[in-house]
């Protein structure tokens, strides 16, 4: 079987992982540009951890400055096999009051000045984002905020917008009357790229607001919402070594086939692929291209 390891995204107010032992910082080179941040590659209670600062230290980069692929690729390469993220989101039900950790089952993506694909012209694949987020290791995030004394709501649908302007309240009350739990900023196109990349995905959506359909909450201010971030983070960081703890050692094969979402995803032949292309996807795609 092939070895766990846990990839982390950090989003905003989590720049780091406090309790990340034998900790070195790695710059790896990406064919798809520069990714947020170096790599922080360590372990927590013996299992090896890859944390990666979404929006670099200092929160340098805005939603769609990231460079998503870049991103994704550089965890491929790191060797992750599951891959959680930790994002802050706004929230569209009164049940879901700031500092509510959603564990997102489903995706809506609004966004559009984003690469979403690692495939295109030369080499065509189309994958499965039926089920978006990989069950067990949603289940495994849920065993760990109880054991941790987290309160978490295990599903929910994730609107991700463009960004960085917050939503207008017309696309607030439209999000909230189709059902929508939470919005944020960054989770697509990260997990459609993480599918392309075979690499397990899961998202902690951590509520620091209710979105501006609640007259509560019509003008919030980055100030407010700083307030609930670094209460969240520092719940996200014990859930954190909490999961590394208890997680397998050992990859379980994802129920829903999201590592081996390539397996009949690749439409384009062989004699017609671009070599550049290819060259590119060596560690996304690498294992169906050297079959």
């Amino acid at each position: 079987m092939t070895k766990a390891v846990l990839g982390i995204v950090g989003g905003s107010g989590i720049y780091d992982l406090p309790s990340l032992e034998k900790v070195r910082s790695r710059k790896t080179r990406s064919p798809w540009g520069e990714p947020s941040a170096p790599l922080r590659v360590g372990e927590i209670a013996g299992l090896p951890i890859v944390f990666l600062s979404r929006h670099d230290k200092g929160h340098r980069l805005s939603p769609s400055d990231i460079n998503y692929r870049a991103n994704i690729d550089v965890l491929k390469r790191a060797g992750v096999t599951d891959l959680v993220s930790l994002s802050a989101c706004g929230s569209f039900k009164e049940e879901l009051a700031p500092g509510t950790f959603v564990l997102i089952d489903q995706f809506i993506d609004r966004t559009h000045r984003r690469e979403s694909s690692f495939f295109g012209k030369g080499c065509v694949a189309h994958v499965s984002m039926a089920h978006p987020v990989s069950p067990r290791l949603r289940i495994d995030l849920a065993s760990a905020a109880e054991a941790e004394g987290i309160r978490v709501v295990r599903d929910g649908t994730y609107v991700c917008m463009e960004g960085p302007q917050f939503s207008t309240y017309a696309e607030s009350m439209t999000y909230k009357n189709l059902g929508y739990s939470v919005i944020g900023m960054t989770n697509m196109p990260e997990a459609k790229l993480a599918r392309e990349a075979e690499i397990c995905y899961a998202t902690v959506a951590m509520v620091t607001d209710y979105d501006c359909w609640h007259p509560d909450h019509d003008a919030v201010t980055v100030q407010d919402i700083i307030k609930v971030l670094m209460a969240n983070a520092d719940k996200a960081k014990k859930l954190v070594a909490r999961l590394a703890k208890d997680f397998p050692r050992e990859h379980e094969p994802c129920p829903i086939g999201s590592d081996r979402a390539l397996d009949a995803a690749l439409i384009t032949e062989p004699k017609a692929r671009d070599k550049r292309l290819l060259k590119k996807l060596d560690a996304v795609a690498g294992r169906v291209l050297r079959e």
